[in-house]
Formats: structure tokens, sequence, C-alpha cells
């Protein structure tokens, strides 16, 4: 039997009809072809189907797909809009930039996780980075560009920040 899901994804409003047993990772990846999201272990424990819910990192394969309804849904896919346009974030940029994309299948759920750790401490440490990336593994990486990329990133949202306080003051 389907169930009727309204909810927010990527900033847009969605409304799907989908099998209420379904994991939110099969409704985007099946319904609503979103593939950015990776199937790994579909149990919980590697993080490449992470997301974010309500701002907060999920494994989209332990979600149930009605439990996002009224909800806000952000997928690899959603972070690199921009205005409209599709175009890699500056954390996906970074983590060009720093090599740590190796072979990529878990690429999307740690630069989602690495997005939400940015979301909620703009100026981690690194300490603070490797654990907010621990629920999310890799076997190319070593993860040490993957730190990288999320350091450098906050360094340079930071930089951006500081230039856009003194270009107001200038004002």
């Amino acid at each position: 039997m389907n169930t009727q899901i309204k909810f927010t994804l990527n900033g847009s409003p969605v409304m799907v009809e989908a099998p209420g047993e379904i994991s939110l990772l099969r409704l985007l990846r099946d319904h609503l072809n979103l593939t950015g999201t990776k199937e790994g272990c579909a149990i919980g424990e590697c993080g490449a189907c992470s997301v974010l819910l309500d701002g907060r990192v999920v494994n989209s394969c332990l979600v149930l797909a009605p439990q996002v309804n009224g909800r806000e849904v952000v997928t690899i896919e959603g972070l690199g809009q921009q205005d409209g346009a599709h175009s890699a974030s500056d954390l996906q940029a970074a983590f060009v930039k720093y090599g740590a994309v190796q072979c990529g299948y878990c690429t999307p759920g740690l630069v989602i996780a690495g997005e939400a750790l940015l979301r909620s401490n703009p100026m981690p440490t690194r300490a603070e980075i490797i654990d907010g990336i621990a629920g999310n593994l890799c076997r190319c990486t070593g993860y040490q560009q993957i730190v990288d990329a999320i350091e450098q990133t906050a360094l340079q949202r930071a930089e951006r920040t500081q230039q856009h306080a003194a270009a107001k003051v200038q004002e």
C-alpha cells in the first residue's frame, strides 16, 4: 500500500506516493532519481547514505520514508544548488582539490557529514573534524585528505565572512 509523503527536498516542496515500508534511501534513489546518495551497507554502519534531515546527519537507509513527512531533507545534490544553478559547493570543491575523492563511493556521505559539522561548528579543530566524520567509512583515502578538505573549507568560509564584514563596515 502506498503512502503520500510531503516534505522539503533540497529546498523544494515534494509530494510523492511510495510504499510505506521503504527507506528514505530507496525513496531518494528509486522514486526521485537522486542517485548521489549511495547504498553501502544498508545497516547504518558505513555512512555512504548520509543525508541531512532537519539539519542533522542521518543514515537514510535507517529512516523509513514516511518519517520525513513534513520535514526537510538535503542530499548531496542539494549542497551544490545555489541560486537555481547546479555547481559544486565549496566543500565539494575542496574534496576534489585535496584528493579526498579517490573512488568516490563514500564521498557524498562524507561531504554531508562535513557540511553538517561546519554548519554547527564553523571553526572545528582537527579532532572535532575527525569526530564529526566518525560515522562514515572510507577505504581509499586514509582520511587525512578528507580532514584537510573540511579544515580548509572552514578557514575559507571564515575568511569570506571576515571580508564580508569588512566590506559592510566600509559601506
